[in-house]
């Protein structure tokens, strides 16, 4: 018996004794949970990356210098967001020719880059071409739009590329006649929409159009599929046989949807 008592009282003063007795370590606080809105801008970023693979990248100092020309159209028209939202950047200036998808928060929030691709906008110097306006075009259910029906023109072309393609309808909007010296204006039907997929869509990244915004056939079926703009739509639909035809049938609309293509010129200051 004493040896044995000997024998714990050893092991007591030993270091594996004082190993047993250690507290145990307290577990690492538990990371941080991406947000609702994080995961849904990290699944949108995945899908932009797979199904545009003609996207474009922006340096850091572009994307910052088109968040600020977003920022400052919003504010410049008095609209506040209640809650993140995505939006389409149109920059008209020649020498860009940019449509970049970005996630826009309210507030002093962050605006996060989803993608970007090449576009052609308004053209100068001919006859019936008008120069796209800048400013916030929203895309409502006060309008219908449509898809293309991919008919070939006089010239061979089609207008509105390929058979299904979605046409974004904004409505009449006032434009500078691009043909014209004094700057006079009339009305043009704003739309964003594909292009004949062989003859034009090569040719995007210069100014090309009649006043409408054309993007890729690949942009246009992202933003198609994942209702980017078609929050009113979505809503629309529950009722409306109309748009619920319209919209696809195969759609994942993301719960970040918004109404708003917002064009800008980088070429103008702020």
């Amino acid at each position: 018996m004493r040896a044995l008592r000997a024998m714990v009282m050893l092991l007591a003063m030993s270091g594996c004794a004082q190993a047993e007795i250690v507290a145990p370590q307290q577990p690492n606080a538990a990371a941080p949970q991406p947000s609702p809105v994080g995961e849904e801008l990290s699944r949108l970023r995945s899908a932009f990356a797979e199904e545009v693979p003609k996207g474009i990248s922006l340096a850091p100092d572009r994307l910052k210098e088109l968040i600020a020309y977003g920022r400052a159209m919003l504010a410049d028209n008095a609209v506040l967001l209640d809650r993140a939202q995505l939006i389409v950047v149109v920059d008209r200036n020649p020498a860009a020719q940019e449509a970049t998808l970005l996630l826009a928060q309210p507030g002093d929030g962050p605006w996060e880059l989803v993608g970007a691709a090449k576009v052609s906008t308004g053209q100068r110097g001919r006859f019936d071409y008008y120069i796209t306006p800048t400013g916030i075009f929203r895309h409502t259910d006060a309008i219908l739009g449509y898809r293309a029906e991919g008919t070939y023109n006089e010239n061979g072309i089609r207008g509105l590329g390929a058979k299904g393609m979605r046409v974004w309808d904004f409505g009449w909007q006032n434009a500078v006649k691009g043909w014209r010296q004094d700057g006079e204006r009339g009305d043009i039907r704003l739309l964003m929409h594909a292009t004949d997929p062989v003859a034009l869509e090569p040719r995007l990244g210069r100014p090309a159009s009649q006043g409408c915004v054309r993007v890729p056939a690949a942009m246009n079926v992202f933003l198609d599929r994942h209702g980017v703009l078609d929050s009113d739509y979505e809503r629309a639909a529950q009722t409306d046989q109309r748009y619920a035809r319209l919209l696809r049938q195969d759609r994942t609309p993301t719960s970040l949807a918004g109404n708003m293509m917002v064009v800008v010129d980088s070429a103008e200051p702020l």
